[in-house]
């Protein structure tokens, strides 16, 4: 047995590439003291720790640890360590192994990836797809770990060894034949990165459609959906469209805008999404294709940093069925997005936007993350992301967060 490795000079970092190692693995059912049980057994014969990893899974621990053998070498000495182990975890009512080796886990290759599974459900046969995929393409799954299991399962794989803009269209395509929603993004800091979410409102932030709320009261409901859900599908020009179902609403009291306020729904999980985000520091903007006579008091509601929407005019307490500025169409919201990111100091690629409507298209392929929320058939297949759940918040697991961080946060805050 050749003797262990010289220490390294105490101003050169350590490596164990080349020198023996021990990886100690123990596993049963879970409870308090296993870890520090594990590690005092191990402290008295002197190791080092190189590495460890703890998993919990549904009340099953398992735990391992890379350490070094013990000093000096002696074949004595880690014969008594592994007896001294075994016999802790049988006291313990645990399993123990203990498999001698050459040096630490080898380093994770060139293009690295963080690719976001949301599953409802999550099958295996979708996960065994996914993973073929990677293995096809000569990556590699590092690591899995789950980030929620409600509203959605939501699992995050670390990915390495083949590069970001190759794996994304092709497990994008994948997922949508699993019946699955899916982000791939690069790794690296930039993910931890300050960040700007510019979202679409009509149905994504709020589940109506601000101008059918204001037809109801004008009695010209039926036509103005008909020609806004042509517009969504991206079969009419949505400048063209606006112009037409605004102009129905012509001798409209203004006064009425208190009450389609007070109809506004938010999207299940809006809230949640929009304080998280907050809390984390970043920034959050609203551009619309609808009218400021709400977007106004949404931003007063949720404290949001920036918006920009088309404005009704009102003349003599009327609506006169003409908007005023500068549209805020498909176009228009690609600008405000950049306009945004300027304002915010935020480089274009650390911004997310999310919309469901053919008008978002342009803003969802400007934006670092484009996400096709509850989207049309037309923004689905365009967008690199998609989330077909009617949960907004579950965009929080595609930008790493997990549902326990979000939860903990609401209980300090409570």
């Amino acid at each position: 047995m050749p003797p262990a490795a010289a220490p390294a000079p105490a101003d050169q970092p350590r490596t164990f590439d080349d020198e023996r190692t021990l990886l100690v693995k123990v596993f049963g059912k879970d409870r308090p003291g296993i870890t520090t049980g594990l590690f005092a057994t191990l402290a008295d014969f002197g190791v080092e720790v190189i590495d460890l990893e703890q998993l919990v899974t549904r009340g099953r621990i398992t735990l391992c640890a890379l350490v070094t053998p013990p000093p000096g070498g002696s074949p004595e000495a880690e014969g008594a360590l592994r007896v001294t182990v075994h016999r802790w975890a049988e006291e313990q009512r645990l399993q123990a192994e203990i498999i001698s080796g050459i040096g630490d886990n080898a380093p994770r290759r060139e293009g690295r990836s963080h690719v976001t599974v949301l599953g409802h459900p999550l099958t295996a046969a979708a996960v065994s797809a996914l993973a073929a995929r990677i293995t096809e393409m000569g990556g590699n799954i590092d690591r899995i770990f789950r980030l929620a299991k409600y509203p959605v399962v939501a699992v995050e794989l670390a990915v390495s060894g083949v590069a970001t803009e190759e794996l994304r269209p092709a497990l994008v395509a994948e997922a949508a034949a699993q019946h699955v929603d899916l982000a791939v993004v690069q790794a690296g800091l930039h993910r931890r990165a300050n960040r700007l979410v510019v979202m679409d409102v009509d149905s994504t932030l709020i589940q109506d459609e601000v101008i059918e709320l204001f037809a109801g009261h004008a009695g010209c409901e039926d036509k103005v959906a008909e020609i806004t859900s042509a517009a969504m599908r991206g079969e009419l020009d949505f400048a063209e469209s606006l112009r037409a179902r605004v102009a129905l609403l012509a001798g409209l009291d203004a006064s009425v805008t208190e009450k389609v306020r007070a109809q506004v729904r938010f999207t299940p999980g809006a809230r949640t999404l929009i304080r998280t985000l907050q809390r984390l520091g970043y920034q959050v903007a609203i551009v619309s294709g609808g009218f400021t006579q709400v977007t106004d008091h949404l931003v007063e509601q949720l404290g949001l940093d920036f918006a920009a929407a088309n404005t009704l005019e009102v003349v003599d307490g009327k609506f006169t069925g003409r908007v005023t500025g500068e549209i805020v169409d498909r176009a228009g919201k690609a600008r405000w997005l950049r306009r945004f990111a300027e304002q915010a100091r935020v480089p274009l690629e650390q911004t997310v936007a999310i919309g469901d409507g053919a008008n978002d298209l342009d803003m969802l392929n400007a934006a670092g993350m484009g996400v096709a929320f509850n989207a049309k058939p037309v923004v689905r297949e365009a967008a690199d992301t998609a989330v077909n759940v009617p949960f907004l918040d579950t965009v929080l697991y595609l930008l790493g967060i997990t549902r326990e961080e979000v939860e903990a946060a609401d209980a300090v805050a409570d």
